[in-house]
């Protein structure tokens, strides 16, 4: 296996044969990419109602629980992506697996990954302990905003451990386009969220009344209650033996370098992300108490349609990683359009209601007349990005599915350059108000768009071997 993008397979003194031009093309239609975004997609919604509860939940307990839960999940979250971006590099690979039809090195892939990610989380959850503390105080100026996220993250932390193998399966379940089960697992997961944020924030039941820590124990409670259903659903509903999942392979050092070599530069990838998210969240912080908690509704809202737009952006990502297994590259950026089109298909009408009645959707979420006026504008500024996040997205997670990842943090290096020197000098010097801050999701999305476009319209990428 080789990890060079300009490099071929294909013998020296070999006869040049056209892999594509010996197979039928194959074409993945409209109805046939929905079929594979929808449980994605609807378990993605379902899972935005976590948030959404905690959000709705601690929005009646006060501002300060509110923004601090807010500063607690994203640093929880950037954290998380160290992980995450592992996960989307063992999903390429298992992609490219099952493209090729070399199912039972998909089960070693898995195995691999659970070994190096269940060490990584104790490292995260080691580091976040003993560092993270000292970091947000440097970073938090409220005294009250900073002891709340402490108490958040104290307890979030602990559920690490579910999230990641929850995340590992999912990553298996969507490689092998088999994503029926992810709404299931979803409906599970926010079930046992609400339930837990109900006994733990207010003291029902007999339960002690935890407030914030309350919300992260229940976030914690919910993965675990996700990983289990992961398990017992693959034990008794999946043909394990096909995938190898039923038995523990030798672990192979060379071979987690390969994989290394596809996810490390994921992993870096999504934690700058949610780092420069997590800043983002510190500077409307020091605008005040009040910006803060208008910007985690406005967050709330924007999650809910950005994991819609995710849902299909992680389609396009593992067909175009099992189109290139199957020596099918010509059929990849056809599939893109048609994913594109879909997407907007969907999430056009749902901007366009939340522009023509934004105090309703604000006020699902909160009861704060000062805080539902505040958020018109900066919700309606957050769907023009659309427009550019839509295209962007889902031909930046394009790039990805190809294996070239390098690319890939390249383009979003550069991307989040532009985004964290807007936010600097527009909010940060400039003082600019909360409508000017939700800008940056244009400045973001639109360089992310353009340079993936430019990559796979020009990019060497047709010949990447993982």
């Amino acid at each position: 296996m080789q990890t060079q993008e300009n490099h071929s397979t294909i013998e020296p003194n070999a006869p040049a044969v056209d892999v594509e031009a010996a197979k039928p093309v194959r074409r993945f239609s409209y109805r046939d990419i929905w079929l594979i975004a929808y449980p994605i997609l609807l378990s993605s919604l379902v899972e935005q109602l976590i948030g959404m509860t905690d959000t709705a939940f601690l929005g009646r307990v006060g501002e300060v629980e509110l923004g601090a839960s807010a500063l607690g999940g994203i640093f929880f979250i950037a954290v998380f992506m160290l992980i995450l971006g592992f996960c989307v590099g063992a999903q390429i690979l298992m992609g490219r697996r099952n493209g090729e039809g070399n199912y039972k090195d998909i089960g070693v892939v898995f195995y691999h990954s659970l070994g190096f990610l269940t060490l990584l989380s104790v490292l995260l959850l080691v580091l976040t302990k003993l560092f993270a503390p000292m970091l947000l105080r440097v970073l938090i100026s409220s005294d009250a905003v900073f002891e709340a996220s402490v108490v958040y993250l104290d307890w979030r932390m602990w559920g690490v451990f579910f999230s990641m193998v929850a995340c590992l399966f999912r990553a298996f379940y969507v490689a092998t386009t088999q994503t029926s089960v992810l709404k299931f697992n979803s409906a599970v997961m926010v079930a046992a969220n609400i339930l837990f944020n109900y006994l733990l924030i207010f003291g029902h039941w007999g339960f002690p009344k935890m407030g914030i820590a309350g919300a992260a124990i229940a976030s914690a409670l919910a993965s675990l209650c996700s990983m289990l259903f992961f398990w017992v659903y693959t034990r008794y509903k999946v043909d394990y033996t096909k995938y190898a999942l039923h038995v523990l392979p030798r672990f192979k050092f060379r071979l987690l370098g390969k994989m290394l070599s596809v996810s490390l530069w994921m992993m870096v990838q999504n934690f700058l992300s949610l780092t420069t998210w997590f800043l983002f969240f510190v500077v409307i912080e020091h605008l005040g108490t009040r910006e803060l908690a208008v910007t985690n509704v406005i967050r709330t809202i924007s999650s809910f349609t950005y994991m819609s737009l995710l849902a299909f952006a992680s389609t396009a990502s593992t067909l175009t990683s099992n189109l290139i297994g199957a020596g099918q590259s010509s059929s990849v950026r056809p599939m893109i359009w048609r994913s594109i089109r879909l997407s907007c298909f969907l999430l056009i009408p749902v901007w366009a209601f939340i522009a023509l009645f934004p105090e309703w959707v604000l006020g699902v979420f909160t009861n704060d007349a000062a805080i539902v006026a505040e958020g018109v504008a900066p919700l309606r500024m957050l769907g023009v990005s659309y427009f550019f996040q839509i295209p962007g997205l889902i031909y930046f997670q394009s790039v990805s599915g190809t294996g070239n990842t390098r690319t890939a943090l390249s383009i979003e290096i550069i991307s989040l350059f532009l985004y964290c020197l807007f936010i600097y000098v527009a909010v940060w010097e400039m003082r600019g108000n909360l409508t000017v801050a939700w800008a940056s999701e244009v400045v973001y999305a639109a360089p992310m768009m353009i340079f993936s476009v430019l990559y796979l319209r020009f990019g060497n990428w047709r010949k990447k071997q993982l």
